[in-house]
């Protein structure tokens, strides 16, 4: 068989390694629409930092690799796709018809129809040409403002703090990271950052970007806020957030909402068609409800079980157990962490919660059950044992008396973790 795979991410190199194993005798083509080997877009912020060159972003140092596990590679772009007849027309005009197709195009920057963001020196940070030009900008001293402070966002800050800017964030949510933290959370890092010598406007926006030159500045940007404030830029960095790559499915029988949706298998609605990673909405751990858990983990595991399942004719072997959202950060030095739904469940559905806050050590942890199931935890500066929240969440422990405990002591859970994980053993002696 042909296996076309679309996207040379992460899910993309994983699942072609996976096929070459279990299918040593199919054609493989991968196709990445960038001038670049396939690379980590997590490691661009080492770049930014000098902490690594170009070659350190690569997935795979050898540049031979590929060559030897006969995968073919494309660079390409997807415009447009023939389920009918299993073709997928590209770019430069060209077509490249599949036995089995793969749809692991990830995701794309978000540009806030704000006006003058296309303007020279307002950058998105998402591929190596971003950060090139952001390098170039960036240097100890610059003026430079990041819209957004959201996961993607702070990864980011961190690499401009430590290449010496002076820097101004703007989040339009009412606290920093709001799709992973808390409340009370996010307000503790945006101390933290603040403590750090970072200016951050929390419930602000950028109302428009004009050229210094035509708002009666020597600055390259003249930012104005929705706060009132205009700040001088040297540069503007565009971090709102990532959307999945599926333009190209327009008019087509592949089931999209806000990614592909794919079901257990990685399967799309359409026989012979998957999707893995970014541009993949899979069923939740727990609620079995679609959703985009854009994180390199996932993609992998997502890319690995669409392989094997390609490999196999009309036979799915793989499942996935259900997708398990995961954040973990580093701000500046502060560890935090939000495993499954971290928000919390409703209590007329069975659920309950507590919240630990030590404000002077920085240091948090909230926990959320339903019934004696822990489905949702998030920490700040708790670096020791983490993994067990996630145990016990992926795990789907039942607790039993353990949850009175926990929700007399939170810091309990490491505990919990040993004992009700390790039930059958304790019985068995």
């Amino acid at each position: 068989m042909k296996h076309l795979i679309l996207g040379n991410g992460p899910a993309g190199v994983v699942a072609a390694e996976t096929l070459r194993k279990v299918a040593p005798a199919d054609d493989i083509l991968m196709v990445g629409h960038e001038d670049a080997p396939p690379y980590s877009r997590m490691a661009i912020p080492y770049l930014l930092e000098g902490n690594i060159d170009e070659s350190g972003t690569w997935l795979r140092k050898d540049p031979g690799h590929f060559e030897r596990l006969r995968i073919r590679q494309l660079r390409g772009r997807a415009v447009a796709l023939d389920a009918d007849k299993r073709k997928v027309l590209f770019d430069d005009g060209h077509f490249e018809h599949y036995d089995r197709l793969l749809i692991a195009t990830g995701s794309h920057p978000v540009r806030p129809p704000i006006p003058g963001v296309d303007l020279p020196s307002v950058h998105t940070c998402w591929t190596l040409a971003d950060a090139r030009a952001i390098a170039a900008h960036a240097k100890p001293g610059a003026r430079v403002l990041q819209l957004g402070a959201g996961f993607i966002g702070c990864i980011i800050m961190e690499a401009l703090a430590k290449c010496g800017v002076q820097l101004t964030v703007v989040e339009m949510g009412d606290r920093m990271v709001p799709r992973m933290m808390t409340p009370k959370a996010g307000g503790m890092i945006k101390r933290w950052v603040e403590e750090k010598g970072i200016r951050v406007l929390t419930s602000a926006g950028v109302q428009r970007i004009d050229r210094g030159s035509e708002a009666g500045s020597d600055a390259p940007l003249v930012v104005s806020l929705s706060t009132g404030d205009r700040l001088d830029c040297d540069l503007v960095i565009v971090a709102a957030g990532v959307a999945p790559n599926v333009g190209f499915l327009d008019e087509t029988p592949v089931h999209v909402a806000k990614g592909v949706l794919v079901d257990d298998h990685m399967e799309t609605s359409v026989p012979g068609i998957f999707a893995a990673g970014d541009v993949a909405e899979a069923p939740d751990l727990f609620t079995g409800a679609h959703l985009v858990s854009a994180i390199q983990p996932n993609a992998a595991d997502q890319a690995r079980i669409a392989a094997t399942n390609m490999a196999r004719d009309r036979v799915h072997e793989s499942r996935l157990n259900g997708v398990l959202a995961i954040n973990v950060l580093d701000t500046l030095g502060l560890i935090s962490s939000s495993f499954g739904q971290w928000w919390g469940e409703k209590p007329e559905a069975g659920g309950s919660g507590v919240e630990m806050v030590d404000e002077a050590r920085y240091r948090y942890l909230s926990l959320q059950f339903k019934d004696d199931v822990l489905v949702g935890a998030t920490s700040i500066g708790l670096t020791q044992h983490v993994g067990a929240l996630r145990g016990l969440i992926h795990g789907q422990v039942k607790l039993g008396d353990w949850k009175e405990r926990l929700l007399a002591n939170p810091l309990a859970f490491v505990d919990a973790y040993v004992a009700r994980s390790q039930q059958p053993m304790a019985l068995a002696r």
